[in-house]
């Protein structure tokens, strides 16, 4: 459809309540000047929103950290960005144990043998930011979301941005006769994705990973895939057909992941892979393999608990293919 005048309240609408889930604070101007542009699409709408954009934690506050004893000093909603003054925020600092001397993990700071490049790309470590530049402070990075109410590196592997990628794979629910399922209510076609459980948490997933230093995003997004929702390689000719007749991208920035800390965080480049008539991907088995314990084609709708803000992400898919929700 040709945006318009009706394309625009649609989008006012639509951004509005987004804000409510992600708990934007945008400036109003730019909140205006984003709105009035008739010919972006609500998903593209909504990824421009989100560099310059800030929401605030739900998933990574005010909780034990995972596989720890840590306990987070409390922060509250106002207190969460880090232009509202907190003198007696006092967070206690921690690094996993297990990350020390991983090849795939930065060394401990201070030091003088290890001077990251904060950022940019520091050699083929990508230490930028989707939100643009963070700050520095006592050779530290900021999280550009707010506190956390922990410091140092949880069991992220690197200080500032630790950058990851999702693919997210979808068909449509077809009955036994292969008819598309619709929904009764909204009348709109059922969108099933392919989710993990994680190990680590126990919550279904997009089956993402970390991007690899020096590698190119597409590539982890066929691995990552291969490696947690198919467990074997001799059907590695249709993936990589289905991967390179191109993903749409629905989302790049922050994850709001259980795991950041006030010094490292994790960002994601998410795509959109759909089987329209189930003939690939659609008709694979799936097994569940690397960190996962299960995997399962799954019914999405607004009910969907997901790991982080993936239901979040996994909603963008949805409005762009129009399902329900």
């Amino acid at each position: 459809m040709t945006p318009g005048v009706h394309k625009q309240n649609h989008l006012f609408v639509f951004v509005s309540q987004r804000m409510t889930n992600f708990e934007f604070a945008l400036p109003p101007l730019l909140f205006l000047l984003l709105i009035s542009e008739n010919s972006l699409s609500s998903t593209h709408m909504m990824s421009s929103m989100v560099k310059p954009g800030i929401f605030r934690h739900l998933m990574c506050r005010n909780n034990m950290y995972p596989r720890s004893s840590v306990l987070r000093y409390p922060v509250s909603d106002e207190q969460d960005f880090w232009s509202e003054p907190f003198p007696d925020y006092c967070p206690p600092a921690y690094t996993a144990p297990h990350i020390g001397g991983q090849v795939w993990a930065d060394p401990p700071l201070p030091s003088d043998a290890f001077r990251p490049q904060w950022n940019q790309l520091d050699g083929q470590v990508n230490r930028e930011s989707f939100h643009g530049a963070y700050n520095v402070q006592n050779g530290l990075p900021l999280n550009p979301i707010g506190r956390t109410g922990l410091t140092g590196r949880g069991s992220l592997g690197r200080w500032g941005p630790n950058h990851a990628a999702d693919p997210i794979v979808t068909r449509w629910k077809r009955n036994d006769q292969g008819v598309i399922v619709t929904n009764p209510i909204t009348g709109k076609n059922i969108i099933q994705m392919v989710a993990i459980q994680r190990s680590d948490n126990k919550l279904w997933a997009i089956p993402g990973g970390m991007v690899d230093p020096g590698e190119n995003v597409s590539v982890t997004l066929k691995r990552e895939f291969t490696e947690e929702a198919l467990n074997f390689t001799d059907k590695a000719n249709m993936v990589e057909r289905f991967f390179q007749a191109g993903g749409v991208q629905v989302y790049q920035g922050y994850v709001d992941d259980f795991r950041n800390t006030d010094n490292a965080w994790m960002e994601t480049t998410a795509l959109n892979f759909h089987d329209e008539d189930g003939s690939q991907v659609g008709q694979l088995e799936l097994v569940a393999g690397d960190d996962a314990t299960n995997v399962r084609w799954t019914d999405v709708d607004s009910n969907l608990k997901l790991h982080a803000n993936h239901a979040d992400i996994v909603q963008e898919v949805v409005i762009r293919r129009n399902a329900h929700w």
